[in-house]
């Protein structure tokens, strides 16, 4: 999301809206009102990601700059094309590239209205998306911090793997790509995991998340989810296990099994993904 919004850096917000219709409505702060008219006038000086949040940079000269942090959970989509429903636009920013140039759009769509909207001074980006809110990113993770921070919970380690606090950057389709790249079942208590299973499951949680922004996130199901030119994701073409249930493992021809976990569904190989390694040794 945040290289397909790239190019609207630089660009002036000339009018923010965001409109009020018969859908559920988002959580937005400060309220709307208010929130697009700080906004207007101000220039996008930077997009980045915090964990699965979409962070804007925005600038005014002799003004002290402020993060529109968008968090698009499960339906939310950045567009710089048409979206799938004008009804569930969330957020339109007009940009211009000077007070002649044409003129350009930045949506937030979200048919669900999962997402939330925030507009917050430095301050505020340190509670909503610092350290005490949002564990190592899953990019750059390793194995110490997942042995520091999930080696001694009772917690499945799927379930564990989307706290956002632990970890930053997983959600449930790569939860269970990386446990089965790692050759561990999700059922498997964190603490009953060696060191070794944690350098497995950090290098994969590495490896997972880079091919899956390299190749635009995963579209499934409905195709909801869109890049923010309005084409479909790719990496669903790579899973080996998600939605994939019934189906011959990749590696062992095993009947791929679906399990329910957190209200969310698994998916793994039971052949290849191991449920119960040797119990480590408890420190003194």
């Amino acid at each position: 999301m945040c290289r397909g919004i790239a190019g609207c850096v630089g660009l002036r917000i000339a009018a923010a809206a965001l409109p009020r219709g018969r859908v559920r409505p988002i959580a937005t702060t400060p309220r709307p009102a208010v929130l697009a008219r700080r906004l207007a006038g101000r220039t996008i000086a930077g997009v980045f990601r915090r964990g699965k949040r979409v962070v804007m940079e925005v600038a005014a000269a002799g003004d002290a700059p402020l993060w529109l942090v968008i968090e698009p959970r499960m339906t939310g989509l950045m567009l710089v094309a048409d979206p799938p429903s004008a009804e569930h636009v969330r957020l339109e920013l007009s940009l211009h590239a000077d007070r002649g140039g044409a003129v350009e759009r930045l949506l937030f769509w979200d048919q669900r209205g999962l997402g939330t909207i925030r507009l917050l001074d430095a301050r505020g980006l340190e509670r909503a998306c610092g350290a005490a809110k949002l564990g190592p990113d899953g990019l750059v993770v390793t194995a110490d911090e997942f042995v520091a921070r999930l080696g001694r919970s009772r917690r499945a380690v799927k379930v564990a793997l989307l706290d956002q606090r632990a970890v930053a950057g997983i959600g449930n389709i790569y939860a269970a790509e990386i446990l089965f790249r790692a050759g561990v079942d999700p059922r498997t208590s964190c603490r009953r995991l060696g060191r070794d299973a944690w350098e497995r499951i950090a290098a994969s949680t590495r490896v997972i998340l880079a091919a899956a922004v390299r190749h635009e996130g995963s579209s499934i199901g409905d195709e909801t989810y869109q890049t923010a030119t309005g084409t479909p994701g790719r990496f669903q073409q790579r899973h080996r296990v998600y939605g994939r249930e019934d189906r011959p493992c990749s590696r062992c021809r095993t009947p791929i099994a679906r399990i329910v976990q957190a209200q969310r569904s698994t998916f793994y190989c039971p052949q290849c993904q191991v449920r119960h390694p040797k119990r480590r040794h408890r420190p003194a």
